[in-house]
């Protein structure tokens, strides 16, 4: 006598091997398309973005908080660089690491509330926006809160959905976190305030009581940081109103600004997820009409964490004064095209979507991405490369100023002082990778010790250098100086790196 399998068993091992396949295909895209953008971005940039020499620098140290942020960031890029050593090849895998870790968390979510093709059509979409491919070899406090912001999506709705304690916790840790990636995580916070009141669920003693666990989860999670913050002066906080928080425009600048900012992530940044959601819509529209998307709690949670942030920063900015950076989207506009599919739903549905011919489209795309930024690359045509620090020829400046340097100190070049960027491409692109004096502060660059200098010598090299021992960095250097200090007698000599 010869068993059958169950319907129920065999429909629940075809469901099963079907979402195995669909994850290994997503997983697949991910590898494919961060692969092809870091060999570029790696291959036609001649140096790191300043944000990924700033976490090499950093991570020499462990610190509670630096000068200018919280501390997760270089936490997570310290083990890497112990083990491949503080390189461009480096940080440039962990930037492409977090974007792609926080990408598949949001395909996850997507996947969850709306399906397969839904998910895979927003996805495409998010990958075609300019900060998660032109930028993919940035690793920044930025990229670290997109993926504590995503993680706190997914964990709020199922905090949410069960009401259990332990995903309150989760929640709580996730803000924590992004506490310790960077403040902004504030504007998430406010879009999980937004979505728990718009869900009535401060109605539920259940609900609140998993809110105030996950309040004291997060607020144990930063204090060691709040302590630093203390100890320092509120350092981090200093700097940003030194810089952007506390620019203080006027009436009309705010405005401007304001629009500036929002232009800028909807219509620059996200242009191409447009362009491919429209294409996605046309080519759904050609099937049978579907049924209207219900208002339902998913379509809330999507809602706020799409559109909070795009209506938070321009207020920040109207209210504040605030100069806004452009690249404070980044963090949250993979959410800003999953609420503009739920605003902009096709007849037919997003799922009706034939994945093949959207996947044609969206190669297309890419390619005109890549096209684009390697015109504007230092292997481009002259006529349409770009006076970005991208094209900054960090190797060329080491070339010339190292040998010359090392001969002078009598051995490897163990500090340099300078510029936190100028320095920092100029210690990733010499073999020995120096320490960086950070402007010739010791109080914003704690890995380096008091007496270095001293045993040792330095390297200074900037802008502004005078004296009768600085040297010109030469043709295409022509406002970099550099000179050489010698250990002193007595300082006690060089000790090993």
């Amino acid at each position: 006598m010869r068993l059958s399998p169950s319907a129920p068993w065999t429909e629940a091992a075809a469901r099963g091997t079907a979402a195995q396949r669909e994850r290994r295909l997503v997983a697949a895209l991910l590898l494919v398309f961060a692969a092809v953008w870091i060999g570029h971005l790696g291959l036609s940039n001649l140096v790191p973005p300043v944000d990924d020499l700033e976490q090499l620098t950093w991570a020499h140290a462990l610190q509670w908080g630096y000068y200018k942020h919280p501390p997760l960031p270089t936490w997570l890029i310290w083990g890497p660089e112990q083990l491949f050593g503080p390189t461009r090849w480096t940080v440039y895998a962990m930037g492409a690491a977090t974007t792609g870790a926080s990408l598949a968390i949001f395909w996850w979510l997507l996947r969850r509330l709306r399906g397969e093709v839904h998910a895979f059509v927003a996805l495409l979409a998010v990958l075609c926006i300019t900060y998660y491919n032109g930028r993919l070899d940035y690793y920044n406090h930025d990229i670290v809160l997109l993926l504590a912001s995503t993680a706190c999506a997914a964990l709020l709705w199922q905090a949410a959905a069960t009401g259990q304690a332990r995903w309150w916790a989760a929640v709580g840790l996730g803000f924590g976190l992004g506490a310790l990636a960077k403040y902004q995580i504030a504007v998430t916070a406010t879009a999980a305030a937004v979505f728990f009141v718009q869900q009535g669920l401060w109605r539920q003693a259940r609900q609140r009581r998993g809110a105030a666990l996950a309040a004291a989860v997060a607020l144990l999670t930063v204090l060691p940081h709040l302590l630093w913050l203390l100890q320092h002066d509120f350092a981090p906080v200093h700097y940003a109103v030194g810089s952007s928080l506390g620019a203080g425009l006027g009436a009309a600048s705010r405005s401007f600004d304001a629009l500036h900012w929002l232009a800028d992530q909807i219509g620059n940044r996200s242009g191409p997820a447009w362009l491919l959601l429209a294409g996605a819509a046309l080519l759904a529209r050609r099937l049978p009409p579907g049924r209207r998307r219900p208002h339902d709690a998913a379509r809330a949670l999507l809602l706020a964490w799409g559109l909070v942030p795009l209506a938070f920063m321009p207020l920040t900015g109207v209210l504040l004064g605030a100069d806004l950076q452009l690249h404070w989207g980044t963090p949250f506009l993979p959410f800003a095209v999953a609420a503009a599919m739920e605003l902009a739903a096709p007849r037919a549905g997003w799922a009706a979507v034939p994945r093949l011919r959207l996947l044609q489209l969206f190669v297309l795309l890419q390619a005109l991405l890549l096209l684009q930024s390697w015109m504007g690359s230092a292997g481009g045509p002259d006529a349409m490369r770009q006076a970005h620090w991208r094209n900054f020829d960090a190797g060329e400046l080491a070339t010339r100023i190292a040998p010359e340097a090392r001969r002078a100190l009598g051995g490897p070049v163990r500090l340099i002082v300078g510029p936190p960027a100028l320095a920092g491409a100029l210690a990733e692109a010499m073999a020995e990778h120096p320490l960086v004096l950070i402007d010739g502060r010791l109080d914003r660059s704690p890995w380096v010790p008091p007496d270095l200098a001293a045993r040792c010598g330095a390297l200074d090299v900037g802008p502004g250098l005078d004296g009768p021992d600085t040297q010109d960095a030469g043709p295409g250097f022509e406002t970099l100086r550099w000179r050489t200090r010698p250990a002193q007698a007595g300082a006690g000599g060089c000790p090993p790196p």
